[in-house]
């Protein structure tokens, strides 16, 4: 006989609304842990601000989304058909299939190849890895969906003898194999943490940095070096096997002597094989022959960095990747994650650090999430009745600058001469077949908006350089020459000032043009009939060279 299960009717009085909380609480956790990452980041972004509905922005107009998701994912911004398309599409998920496609094409993969390609190397100049070779491996890895766990992995294994890896190496070889930058790198870039000022004392601003950090760290790089082997005539990165780590703090005045292993900040140190004397090496240090050590430090770093039991290095990768698209850390600065500098929302950056494990550092997933998310959605603007809100409360979407790649490619697209080029190569038009003919223009770009080689972004910096570049310079002026498929071509063929007017603005801003600003092209047409041509180039060139695209909106 079956017996019936009881139910709160048959319990007693008093365990009825305890049982019944306890059923709904144990309901709405489930319903939460099973609800799609990006609900889950609005959800914890909400309940980080008191009264948050009636401070969060509204979501962006599909113009302003549109920009912004083309930029964060590709690089560039949407050409006027791909805008008027989407602008015009009235279905409910346009917005995600927008993200998914975007996702799925060559130009996102091209784009966090250079996204990461800054970001590792700084913009240094290139001298024993080719830069195009070390381009073409990370666009590669992120076009087959590598795990970032793997490429980091990859990056800090490579040595530069194998002809297969050697494009990896760059991160070494191209800091010259220097222990104290790679120390610092590697600390800030793949730990969260700026050990800078730890390298002669204590941090003396973050008590959770100390040179004892700094120091074990380094001895994983101390023994290496850069070798020049004269028979392959290759600069590849070689390593000793003796050399011992020792130190002093510049503020001790006994001048106290400490030495270090190999280990991470957050680690024990590493128990090292005692080896008989004398074979202490695969390969002995011969003049002119690269020697090999039977016992490799360096060869412990990258499973301990990018390994599955470093929680800090997932921490890291999922606050990169949210500044990524939102502008800016949960702990911001990323790389100053420490006690005194808490994130904004603890919460959501456990949430965050254990799905970039759960989605095996899947980077596009991770981003898809992000990008799904109505906190990323939301708009620029300031609801009406809130005259500021702090950036950390991701309430209001952040303004930000184009970085010297995305305003190039950005450009090129806007002028028409990404379309040109399309056109003139016909059937070899491919994504890889335009980025080679047009790569080149990046650099001038970098060279006036970029900050110094060798350092980290710090924002954004007008200078007159900056001015002078697009106000006298020729480069943007001959892409506005008229040419077959280019903006001001196609511009030249419409006769009506309405038409004109739309074709430039989502050419250049992703948006239609107010009523007002119709009539301001209209009259300024009218008023330069006798040399419209002229005139539509430096329509083109003012929205060009126009605060609203140098930023994202």
């Amino acid at each position: 006989m079956m017996r019936r299960r009881p139910s709160l009717a048959d319990r007693p009085r008093w365990l009825k609304p305890a049982a019944a909380l306890l059923l709904l609480a144990l309901s709405a956790g489930a319903a939460t842990a099973q609800a799609p990452l990006h609900q889950r980041i609005d959800a914890a972004i909400a309940a980080g601000t008191p009264n948050y509905e009636k401070q969060a922005a509204p979501l962006a107009s599909d113009a302003e989304f549109l920009r912004r998701i083309y930029l964060d994912l590709t690089g560039t911004i949407p050409s006027a058909d791909e805008a008027r398309a989407f602008l015009k599409d009235g279905t409910p998920d346009r917005r995600a299939k927008l993200i998914d496609r975007l996702l799925a094409s060559p130009a996102f993969a091209r784009h966090m190849a250079t996204v990461f390609d800054v970001l590792l190397m700084d913009r240094r100049p290139a001298k024993f890895v080719p830069a195009p070779q070390w381009h073409e491996f990370l666009r590669a890895s992120f076009a087959a969906g590598k795990p970032l766990d793997q490429l980091v992995q990859e990056i800090l294994a490579a040595d530069g003898a194998d002809p297969k890896t050697r494009p990896a190496a760059r991160f070494y070889l191209d800091r010259n194999g220097e222990p104290h930058q790679l120390t610092r790198d590697v600390s800030r870039l793949f730990l969260g943490m700026n050990l800078q000022c730890a390298q002669c004392h204590d941090h003396p601003l973050v008590a959770g940095y100390l040179q004892a950090h700094y120091y074990g760290l380094y001895a994983f790089l101390s023994r290496s070096f850069v070798f020049n082997d004269k028979a392959t005539k290759l600069s590849v990165f070689a390593e000793k096997a003796e050399g011992e780590v020792t130190y002093q703090s510049v503020f001790d005045p006994t001048k106290l002597t400490k030495t270090t292993g190999p280990r991470l900040p957050s680690g024990p140190g590493l128990k090292e094989p005692a080896l008989e004397k004398g074979k202490e090496y695969v390969v002995a240090p011969v003049k002119g022959q690269r020697p090999v050590p039977r016992f490799s430090r360096r060869a412990l770093l990258p499973g301990l960095i990018a390994g599955a039991d470093n929680m800090q290095f997932r921490r890291t990768v999922a606050n990169r990747l949210w500044a990524m698209m939102l502008g800016r850390g949960l702990v911001d600065p990323v790389d100053f994650d420490h006690p005194a500098n808490p994130a904004s929302h603890p919460e959501l950056l456990k949430t965050l650090t254990d799905e970039v494990a759960a989605l095996k550092f899947d980077v596009k997933a991770f981003l898809r999430e992000a990008a799904l998310s109505k906190t990323y959605q939301r708009s620029s603007e300031l609801p009406k009745g809130v005259e500021e809100a702090s950036p950390r409360t991701f309430a209001v979407a952040a303004v930000r600058p184009l970085s010297p790649e995305q305003f190039a490619w950005a450009a090129m697209q806007a002028t028409g001469l990404v379309d040109a080029d399309r056109k003139a190569l016909g059937t070899r038009a491919t994504e890889a077949a335009l980025y080679a003919r047009l790569s080149g223009n990046v650099i001038p770009f970098v060279q006036v908006f970029g900050g110094p080689a060798g350092q980290p972004d710090d924002g954004f910096q007008a200078t007159l350089d900056q001015t002078l570049f697009l106000k006298n310079g020729t480069l943007l002026r001959s892409w506005l020459a008229p040419r077959p498929g280019n903006l001001t071509e196609r511009l030249g063929r419409l006769m009506d000032a309405g038409a004109v007017a739309e074709e430039l603005y989502l050419s250049a801003l992703t948006r239609p043009p107010s009523d007002e600003e119709k009539r301001e092209v209209a009259d300024y047409l009218a008023g330069r009939a006798s040399d419209r041509a002229a005139a539509l180039q430096e329509l083109a060139w003012a929205l060009i060279t126009s605060a609203e695209f140098r930023f994202n909106y």
